[in-house]
């Protein structure tokens, strides 16, 4: 029996017989040895067990004396124990006995090559050395980088069970314009919200200031976002820009829509939130009750909401950041190095693979809520799947940046599996090197590991690129083209066998990224001092870009030609234009229907005959001197009454500062704005200083001579 390491030494001490016996027993069962070695042979080393004991009890052990040595070593000493054990460290007798258990090299005894057990530590049997070598060669078998020629086992595939019916949840019989489905996301609560506080601001500002506040409409509030969108269409330095008459800068539709100084007025004092509520928020800096996003924060939730709403997304759903570029002195600016856009705010964003749809996001604040100890990627991952109405069977792409195994072991937990890029330094990642590569590892070679329900893939392509899955296999004898180098150094197609893992990954990753082609077309973003109006243009992108989406769907059902992004922007500024706010005065559109100006009266002049001086007049008396009755009126003058008129003539309630170019219309000759028409032929034409329209047209057209 082995001593315990509570028990004394003297007092479990035992009589001769007794501990001759039980020597022997200890003996016995500690000079197993496994078949094929010999007992006392030289290849049997004390190094070997003391090895394996440094591995099951991280120490090594002492070796003691037998009890018999034991005993009368114990009976010499009289002081106590501890005293006792320091006696003993410095006795002579304490190396002869160790001296006497060393086994000799050509000792024949049975005792020869005995290990001696330590009292005070119990020292695991051939047996268990045995199991628990075979144990390690077993895990060194599974850590082992496998390659395409060993089969894996494929994971039971998930079962796509969404909530609703993927794609739009909306009417599908239904004809829906590109401003009904705008005005999905900017509906007239997201517009009465916006008028409400742009107003309580602006009279805020107004006190202040001491200047005259307009309350603005919600029709004014659809024109400002009408050339928005426009400005995204048509791209300019500046504001200002766009309302400059001058020959480089001739943009007839913003001014027709809302004056400069309106447009600028409404963008100085755009607030998406009341102004009292920002005044308490800011009471709380420093507090953990502070939001960073309050400014933002009733159209953020809004527009999110609407997301949720109005789409289902399909099977495969990716997530990833998106920067919005601002260089706004505030906390929520981020900077990420390897991104085309490096510094501005980041949006992690939740989009569907299939057609870029943004589903959930929101802004990056920094580590304001209360963190979970596994890590920044892993609570982004679990609050932008935190969605009702989800469904189970989803599959997710993300990329290095996100993936671990606690995440994707978690994500099984609720019915989601996962795919992405991983990293070789995040914990779990296998770290053995057995059969990992040659040292030249040709084109599209394949190593993996499975580890339950993970994955791990290695493949070689122009660089190592690095898997995790809990979806696919290994490899499923799926091929890939790849320009490689002959024997002769020329360049060659070859087919190279590639994961699904990443064949899947390169199809589905990239939901975020087509969202941000689509905004990145015709991105409305500008230049401005405020870091909340740069992510109010940004939700207005976000909008029109899920519209858009929703109408290629909606045209897919039933079977209609697609549009591009550009008409559909196109005929979405129209339809805001006409719903929006104009100008004080009547409507452009209206000028040339039904004749609305009074015709002049006819002029009581003849016409002279033409070239007098060549008629030679009948003689006296003949039949043809007298006038030839006529039923017609007569023939007046070329060009009489073709008088140049001005557009504001017929209107009222026209500011001074206006009348000169108030009701302009397309001439018909150079396609410009001119506020002078014909008053006889009803078409506006220019006649300034730089361009006579107005005589080049009557002169074609022989009215005038």
């Amino acid at each position: 029996m082995f001593l315990s390491e509570s028990e004394d030494e003297s007092e479990q001490m035992p009589s001769d017989s007794d501990s001759e016996s039980e020597c022997s027993r200890c003996s016995l069962d500690e000079d197993y040895t496994p078949s094929g070695l010999a007992r006392g042979s030289e290849k049997e080393d004390f190094t070997e067990e003391d090895s394996s004991d440094e591995e099951g009890n991280g120490r090594p052990i002492k070796r003691r004396s037998p009890r018999r040595q034991l005993r009368s070593a114990s009976s010499l000493l009289s002081s106590p124990l501890k005293s006792a054990s320091k006696k003993w460290e410095q006795s002579p007798l304490r190396k002869k006995i160790h001296y006497e258990s060393t086994p000799k090299k050509n000792s024949s005894s049975p005792s020869a090559g005995k290990t001696l057990s330590s009292p005070c530590r119990k020292t695991p049997s051939g047996k268990q050395q045995a199991d628990r070598r075979a144990n390690k060669d077993d895990a060194d078998e599974e850590d082992q980088w496998r390659n395409i020629d060993e089969e894996d086992v494929e994971p039971p595939q998930p079962h796509f069970r969404p909530e609703r019916d993927v794609g739009p949840q909306l009417n599908r019989t239904a004809n829906y314009t590109p401003l009904e489905l705008f005005q999905l996301f900017f509906s007239t609560t997201v517009i009465d919200t916006l008028v409400k506080n742009t107003n309580a601001y602006g009279e805020k500002k107004s006190q202040e200031q001491k200047e005259r506040h307009v309350p603005v409409t919600a029709a004014d509030m659809y024109s400002f976002i009408c050339i928005v969108l426009y400005m995204g269409i048509a791209p300019l330095k500046t504001l200002r820009d766009f309302w400059r008459g001058s020959r480089l800068f001739n943009l007839p539709f913003p001014a027709s829509v809302m004056p400069c100084r309106r447009f600028l007025a409404i963008s100085r004092s755009l607030h998406m939130n009341d102004p009292a509520v920002e005044a308490a928020n800011d009471q709380k800096k420093g507090t953990p009750g502070f939001d960073r996003l309050c400014k933002i924060r009733p159209l953020y939730e809004q527009i999110l909401e609407a997301c949720h709403t109005f789409f289902h997304p399909h099977q495969h759903i990716s997530i990833d950041e998106r920067m919005v570029a601002s260089k706004a002195r505030i906390k929520l600016k981020q900077y990420i190095r390897n991104k085309p856009t490096k510094w501005g705010f980041k949006l992690f964003v939740l989009a569907d693979s299939t057609c870029g749809y943004t589903l959930n996001f929101f802004v990056y604040g920094g580590r304001e809520c209360e963190p979970t100890g596994k890590g920044l990627s892993y609570d982004a991952v679990m609050k932008l799947l935190n969605i009702p109405f989800l469904g189970k069977g989803y599959k997710l792409y993300v990329d290095n940046f996100y993936t671990s195994p606690t995440l994707f072991l978690d994500l099984l937990k609720r019915k989601i599996w996962a795919c992405g890029t991983v990293r070789s330094n995040v914990a779990g990642y296998p770290k053995t090197k057995k059969n990992n590569r040659p040292e030249k590892t040709p084109r599209g070679t394949i190593r993996w590991i499975r580890k339950g329900q993970l994955l791990f893939v290695k493949w070689f392509d122009t660089r190592e690129v690095m898997m995790c899955s809990t979806i696919h296999k290994a490899y499923s004898s799926d091929m890939a083209k790849r320009k490689v180098k002959n024997a002769d150094g020329q360049w060659t197609v070859k087919q190279v066998p590639i994961p699904s893992c990443i064949r899947d990954y390169n199809q589905y990753m990239g939901g975020v990224d087509l969202s941000d082609a689509l905004i990145g077309y015709y991105n409305v973003v500008h230049k401005t001092r405020k870091w909340y109006k740069t992510l109010f243009y940004h939700l207005v992108d976000i909008a029109t870009v899920n519209a858009f989406i929703l109408y290629k769907e909606m045209c897919k059902m039933h079977k209609r030609p697609l549009v591009t992004q550009k008409n559909f922007r196109e005929e979405l500024i129209l339809s805001l234009a006409e719903i929006g706010s104009t100008p004080r005065r009547s409507a452009p559109q209206n000028f040339m229907s039904a004749s609305p100006f009074k015709m002049p009266p006819a002029s009581p002049f003849k016409a002279p005959p033409a070239s007098l001086s060549n008629v030679t007049s009948p003689p006296p008396g003949s039949p043809s001197s007298a006038p030839p009755p006529s039923t017609e009126a007569p023939p007046t003058a070329p060009g009489l009454g073709h008088l140049p008129a001005y557009f504001v003539e017929q209107m009222s309630n026209v500011a001074p500062r206006d009348r000169a170019t108030a009701g302009r219309r397309t001439c018909v000759v150079c396609k410009r704005k001119s506020p002078v028409y014909c008053s006889t032929c009803q078409k506006t034409l220019c006649f300034t200083a730089l361009r006579n329209c107005y005589s080049e047209w009557h002169r074609s057209n022989n009215i005038c001579v």
